[in-house]
């Protein structure tokens, strides 16, 4: 207290209107999702914010969708009826909204979307699939993905950060290390695992980005956000980590936790989860 002759102490803290539970979940089409307990899941959760990828919405449809509790819903949709496609849906109001990158070539697919929030700047990611491979043995999207989507998408995140701590989430496609997948070896040239990939990943974390999963959880093995839906792998457990929220630096000693809830059916993805204090 200044009347007291103290001097005045500062804190750096979340302001209370940030949310502080957020969700990120690839619901492989969210009408299907509806059908197998989405309502369910957020009743029971209560994120404050819950960002989806592969909506597979058509902007006609979105005013269709509401959900109890949750007044604030942003859709970035494909193009393509059917197809990829993002949603933040949240309790309270961003200062400002932003779909796409602002670049031409990316944004006809519907994924990304930035919502401001007073303390950072939340994303969610639909990273494009580099998909089967081509008549040269090489996944057909691998050199757009590695070149110039996961390139650019750094630069945006980079370019928010200059304001504000930055947290982005969602289906990245690509599992990091051996660790985060089932069958490593063989997987090393397949869409998701190869050396490209993995290596935009270090540019992510070489840039200031930490894996919040794998910051308080470095050793976990057998913790996979996707399964195949063939050969019975979620029950084998044979899976992928490809679902992540990666965080500012700044914002580190804010994370209470980051989860996996593995054990939430619906789509061939589980949830993944930050709690921040």
């Amino acid at each position: 207290s200044p009347i007291l002759g103290n001097p005045p102490q500062i804190h750096i803290i979340l302001n209370i209107m940030s949310p502080q539970k957020l969700i990120s979940w690839n619901v492989n089409g969210l009408r299907a999702a509806l059908k197998k307990g989405f309502e369910s899941f957020l009743d029971s959760e209560q994120p404050d914010v819950i960002c989806l990828q592969e909506t597979k919405i058509s902007q006609d449809l979105v005013d269709s969708f509401a959900f109890v509790g949750y007044p604030h819903a942003y859709w970035n949709c494909a193009e393509k009826k059917g197809y990829s496609g993002t949603a933040i849906i949240s309790k309270t109001a961003p200062l400002s909204v932003q779909l796409g990158l602002g670049i031409e070539k990316h944004d006809n697919e519907g994924r990304v979307i930035t919502a401001e929030f007073e303390d950072y700047f939340l994303v969610t990611v639909y990273t494009p699939n580099a998909q089967n491979h081509d008549e040269n043995k090489r996944p057909k999207r691998l050199d757009y993905r590695t070149k110039e989507w996961d390139v650019d998408f750094l630069a945006h995140c980079k370019a928010l950060e200059a304001t504000k701590p930055v947290i982005f989430c969602g289906d990245l496609n690509v599992a990091h290390k051996e660790i985060d997948l089932t069958n490593p070896k063989p997987n090393r040239k397949n869409a998701g695992f190869t050396e490209e990939e993995r290596a935009r990943f270090d540019a992510i974390l070489d840039a200031g980005f930490v894996d919040s999963f794998r910051q308080l959880y470095p050793d976990a093995t057998e913790r996979y956000s996707w399964w195949s839906y063939r050969a019975a792998a979620r029950s084998r457990n044979i899976g992928w980590r490809l679902d992540y929220f990666c965080v500012s630096e700044a914002l580190t000693p804010q994370i209470d936790d980051a989860l996996i809830l593995d054990q939430v059916l619906g789509s061939d993805h589980c949830p993944v989860s930050l709690s921040l204090k």
